[in-house]
């Protein structure tokens, strides 16, 4: 008999240079009868080492994922980063938004892990969304869902399974679901004609699991359950799209899991109502024990699923990506990154070599550390520019903004203190660097010229420099 502690995958995290800390969860989870785990960073080394060594010491397939929607330099270091979805809609080239799904797959296969929770499937569709938008493709259904499809396509056709994230659609809400249940007020034929598009040109291309969203849809399902624990919203999904794959939770660990009830109570509910798997519990052993009491029909259905998909993407033996096709695969990722920093406000600047920098960070705070923020001066550094602490009358002043969409934040736009430092800073500057979805090119005071570079991860940061480097 199977247990139902193969629909559980809990959370495995690097922290302090390697994944030692875990090691007493993997013996215990393992033990359990755990059905895969999501790892969070890492080395290439220390995550072909530790998949290699979870599947040894489990003796059977798992299902070991990952959160690749920048590609898998996202979590991975020394893998390829790629732009995010919202700078691949804004190229909208097809052809290479497959290849950024090829490249998360097959450099994904590579360290051992055939589960990647990507693409984002949300319509970028309310400005004051606080958790979407750089993360989705855009605003148009069918726009999204093409590129979608052809995300997915590229990502299982070499070899790992792909999820179509947040059923029916996180892109109306106003609130982030790791902080509370957000509450979405359309009528359900409208989240259906708009919203559910993706998701169905998702399913569509074959996508091997989708995941719902810890939303609230009450003018769909009236008993104002969030559409992880809705019957009738997964029941959609299920009967009228026709999805056969796998459904996963969104992260237990956030505030919309546990707001309707206790964490256990929420994952009996969550796999009761039609999902298959639970991501992330905080106490995945009292999840296991709570999974005792879903019904024996759903919970065989559910251990189905998990089976069919272990059959297709459990074994975890691709082969590996040499420095070669790393260094090819990271030239590719450059490209698009520089095809996709643009100017959104006023005339391109004169800039010479001398330059002075002012960070305005709206990141700063919260549960997790920000990135590092000097990629941009040291490449621009490696170009030849300049960076005095005591400016000349022919330094030009440059303004980097950054503001990206973080957990736990709880707003879409930039905060009271970067507003101000702007305000203080923008007065004299040649240019801002906008490191954030460009509609926030609104709130930057005055009229001096805005580049758009979307994201402030390290691939961005060099793209924004090379821009800046070819008018010094």
């Amino acid at each position: 008999m199977i247990p139902r502690a193969r629909l559980v995958c809990p959370a495995l995290r690097w922290r302090r240079g390697s994944f030692r800390s875990e090691r007493a969860k993997i013996e215990q989870a393992l033990a359990a009868g755990v059905g895969g785990f999501i790892l969070f960073g890492g080395t290439r080394a220390a995550v072909i080492a530790l998949t290699s060594a979870l599947r040894d010491l489990a003796g059977r397939p798992l299902l070991l994922g990952s959160d690749f929607e920048r590609g898998p330099g996202q979590q991975v270091k020394g893998l390829t980063e790629l732009p995010p979805p919202a700078a691949l809609g804004y190229l909208d080239d097809l052809d290479a938004t497959y290849a950024c799904g090829q490249i998360t797959g097959t450099e994904a296969r590579a360290v051992g892990l055939t589960w990647v929770f990507a693409p984002v499937c949300d319509l970028d569709n309310e400005p004051k969304n606080p958790i979407v938008q750089t993360r989705s493709f855009g605003a148009d259904p069918s726009s999204v869902g093409s590129h979608a499809a052809a995300w997915i396509k590229g990502c299982q056709e070499h070899g790992v399974m792909a999820c179509a994230k947040h059923y029916p659609g996180h892109g109306r809400t106003t609130t982030d679901s790791h902080e509370g249940l957000p509450v979405v007020e359309a009528l359900g034929d409208e989240l259906q004609r708009a919203d559910v598009a993706p998701f169905k040109a998702a399913v569509d291309a074959g996508v091997g699991s989708v995941m719902p969203a810890f939303v609230a849809y009450p003018r769909w399902d009236a008993s104002g359950s969030a559409a992880t624990f809705s019957p009738i919203i997964l029941g959609y999904l299920r009967d009228t799209i026709g999805f056969q794959g796998l459904t996963v939770t969104d992260a237990f660990i956030m505030g919309g899991a546990t707001a309707a009830a206790p964490e256990s109570d929420a994952a009996v509910a969550a796999v009761s109502a039609g999902c298959d798997m639970l991501l992330y519990p905080t106490d995945w052993v009292g999840v296991v024990h709570a999974l005792e009491r879903v019904p024996a029909a759903r919970a065989e259905e559910a251990l189905a699923r998990y089976e069919k998909s272990i059959a297709g993407w459990g074994t975890g033996d691709g082969g590996r990506v040499d420095d070669a096709t790393l260094a090819e695969q990271q030239k590719f990722a450059d490209g698009l990154a520089d095809r996709a920093v643009h100017l959104v406000r006023g005339e391109r600047p004169q800039l010479g070599k001398s330059l002075t920098v002012t960070v305005v960070d709206d990141d700063v705070g919260g549960p997790y550390t920000i990135p590092p923020r000097d990629v941009f001066a040291k490449t621009l550094a490696g170009q030849g520019a300049r960076f005095l602490r005591h400016p000349t009358p022919d330094t030009r002043h440059l303004i980097l903004v950054y503001a990206e969409p973080r957990s736990w934040k709880g707003r879409a736009d930039l905060g009271p203190q970067s507003i101000a430092r702007l305000e203080r800073h923008v007065p004299g500057a040649s240019l801002v660097v906008l490191f954030a979805h460009p509609r926030l090119v609104a709130q930057i005071p005055g009229d001096t010229p805005v580049l758009c570079a979307w994201h402030g991860q390290a691939l961005m940061q060099r793209a924004a420099a090379r821009w800046v480097g070819r008018t010094v």
